[in-house]
């Protein structure tokens, strides 16, 4: 997790070199000092809440002001002009139906909402500080200078395996956007291993990634949670852990678990319809969620360097998992290879779609099958599997495979 404020980074470093492992336990002991310093560190990142809500999974979400939402400490954006009425200006998206998308909107409360002009943020625990200062990089994140505002801790790092199809490299490729209908599964991740869907885009060291994963080290459980994550240059950060993605939906959240998912053999799949898009009229890319494109937020184009004033050059759509070091890897998807198409077996991304540098959908037809480690898991590319005016289908996964076997 990357915390963009300089007065939050003394802290840190205090906290990096106070705390002690008791490797009887298994489980960090804290001074007194300590406890202070994560108090701090906590006032920081928790900002005021209007009201706050318990979710029906467990989870508290406060309801913050939209103008005191984390996104505007970073320092490109102190003096925004950004407002909770926001729309973005975009082409009509076409898009393949469902009947099976989940409406987040309407299924993590237990009262009403929360109010008009505040957006939701889960509410970050001492627990969760300790925990993701070990959270692995994901896949492919490269620093590209030394570490700065940093609360992450390096140690020996394990592997991101992916499984995915992509767009054909060409320095020529000008995309405003892409999206994606992915099967919601809950492949079993322990320990600090994590598995995941997404949809990705990027031009250069920018990027951004939204989906689904299993991830113990980032959320402190094993559910199936909606998550979102770019790459600036060299600052990286999931969800809203450190400033930069604006808030705009009072209702959707990001993190929510999913707690009804795909089985195998089910006559109706759980799904999930994301798409990441361009502004034609400012260049800030948004985040749209369900068949109903409902506008959940948008990373300012003032974040980043290749993307500021261009078009992504690269698409990925598929599964990754990470494997610590000397442990098994985790499954991925369904946790099954897949050997032939069936959407009621296997972990799919289906109604593939890119946007063109007019901001028009196109079916996103020449895919590159890709796969880090070829033994691990599997892919199946369809590009006409499906019906409609964009039937591709990706089945990917594949079954843990114990650490033995893969020395």
């Amino acid at each position: 997790m990357l915390i963009h404020q300089r007065n939050v980074l003394p802290i840190l470093l205090v906290l990096y070199l106070l705390m002690r492992f008791d490797g009887v336990q298994g489980e960090i002991k804290l001074s007194k000092l300590e406890e202070l310093t994560l108090e701090k560190q906590l006032k920081l990142l928790n900002k005021s809440a209007v009201k706050t809500i318990k979710t029906t999974w467990g989870d508290t979400y406060d309801c913050v002001d939209f103008y005191k939402q984390p996104a505007f400490d970073h320092l490109l954006l102190k003096n925004h002009n950004f407002h909770p009425e926001m729309k973005p200006t975009l082409s009509m998206i076409k898009q393949t139906p469902s009947n099976s998308t989940i409406d987040i909107s309407r299924t993590w409360l237990e009262k009403n909402g929360c109010p008009s002009g505040t957006v939701p943020i889960r509410r970050v625990t001492k627990d969760d500080l300790i925990r993701q200062r070990r959270m692995p990089s994901p896949e492919d994140f490269i620093f590209e200078s030394p570490l700065e505002d940093t609360n992450i801790i390096l140690e020996e790092t394990g592997v991101n395996t992916r499984a995915i199809v992509k767009t054909p490299d060409d320095s020529r490729n000008k995309f405003a956007g892409a999206g994606m209908v992915a099967s919601l599964w809950n492949p079993s991740a322990e320990g600090a291993q994590n598995s995941a869907c997404r949809l990705k885009i990027q031009k250069g060291p920018d990027s951004m990634q939204a989906g689904w994963r299993v991830d113990p080290t980032l959320y402190g459980d094993n559910k199936t949670r909606l998550f979102i994550h770019f790459q600036a240059g060299d600052r990286q950060c999931f969800d809203i852990l450190c400033p930069g993605f604006v808030l705009i939906n009072s209702e959707i959240v990001l993190n929510i678990a999913h707690e009804n998912v795909a089985l195998q053999g089910a006559p109706h799949n759980r799904e999930i319809t994301l798409y990441i898009v361009r502004d034609l009229t400012n260049g800030n890319w948004w985040l749209l969620y369900g068949e109903n494109q409902d506008k959940v937020g948008f990373w300012p184009r003032d974040l980043f360097t290749s993307l500021q004033n261009d078009f992504v050059e690269n698409v990925e759509w598929g599964g990754v998992t990470y494997t610590p070091p000397n442990s098994s890897n985790p499954p991925m998807g369904s946790g099954i290879f897949p050997e032939f198409s069936d959407p009621s077996r296997y972990a799919y991304c289906r109604g593939l779609v890119l946007l063109n540098d007019k901001g028009e959908t196109i079916n996103a037809e020449k895919t590159l099958i890709f796969l880090d480690n070829q033994s691990l898991y599997k892919v199946l590319d369809r590009p006409y599997y499906g019906t409609g005016k964009f039937p591709h289908y990706v089945f990917y996964g594949g079954p843990n495979v114990p650490k033995e076997k893969l020395m």
